[in-house]
């Protein structure tokens, strides 16, 4: 759960609303633009239940499973041992670390394979939450362009006679004249579209960032110094997403054993000469 207000905050945009965003969506913007029982209706329908399940399904995954350093259950390599040159003492914890895993300040434990703290998952992803947390931002990328595009023709297309004012830009550009100027329901859907934009663009962002580290086998700390975990594309991305990775898109349910146990690692593969 969220430890800090502003992973609170972040939270409540995701977590709180988007299932309210989606029913309005449903109930109000869907059957103004298709005919209820038509196909373009139960395709778009089924369609936005699929998206929102891949959202909300790995962003929870991504809060629920534990992927900090078990130093109860792992052994540490003896003395010299060549393993034992890659841990290092992680002063906070007062005890050896594991390669590529960093203390977070926040969860106030080391994390294996660590990337970043997620402000709206409110946690840290690493190991084994690495791959939910791509899979959430892409299907959140997906839901957010989808839903954009259904909001914008419902706004400037069927409803121009209401929205298509400089009054609606100025609304958008500083939402808290919304507070004061024009009436309920006009306001609560321009709510729901400047959420709508923000959730596009924070995907946006984070594809951008991410999926570069991804595809190089590294992580956020990482970048911009010496690397020798990039073993190639498909075993990159099969660090990140399982062995089972053409198959993790469709469900958070669906298992993929990652082929590093977070503890010890495959290091760059050498081209024979």
């Amino acid at each position: 759960m969220p430890r800090r207000l502003v992973d609170a905050l972040c939270y409540l945009v995701i977590g709180v609303f988007l299932p309210i965003v989606f029913i309005f969506e449903i109930i109000v913007v869907l059957p103004a633009i298709h005919e209820p029982g038509s196909f373009l209706h139960t395709f778009t329908f089924l369609m936005a239940m699929f998206l929102l399940f891949n959202i909300k399904a790995n962003m929870i995954a991504c809060m629920l499973i534990d992927t900090s350093v078990d130093l109860e259950r792992t052994a540490t390599p003896p003395d010299g041992a060549v393993e034992r040159l890659q841990w290092r003492h992680c002063t906070t914890c007062d005890r050896l670390a594991p390669p590529r895993s960093w203390h977070c300040k926040v969860c106030g434990v080391c994390i294996l394979k660590r990337d970043h703290h997620c402000l709206f998952t409110a946690c840290c992803i690493g190991q084994h939450n690495h791959r939910y947390f791509m899979c959430f931002t892409f299907y959140l990328f997906v839901g957010s362009v989808y839903a954009l595009a259904y909001n914008s023709y419902y706004m400037w297309v069927l409803n121009a006679a209401i929205y298509c004012k400089w009054l609606t830009v100025i609304k958008l550009i500083c939402p808290m004249f919304m507070l004061v100027i024009g009436n309920f329901w006009s306001n609560l859907q321009l709510l729901f579209y400047s959420l709508n934009i923000l959730a596009l663009l924070y995907s946006i962002t984070i594809l951008i960032f991410h999926v570069p580290i991804v595809l190089r086998g590294k992580v956020c700390a990482e970048q911009g110094k010496d690397h020798k975990y990039n073993n190639g594309l498909f075993r990159n991305l099969r660090s990140v997403f399982g062995n089972r990775m053409h198959l993790v898109w469709l469900s958070p349910l669906v298992k993929s054993e990652l082929p590093d146990d977070g503890y010890s690692w495959n290091t760059q593969i050498k081209k024979s000469k």
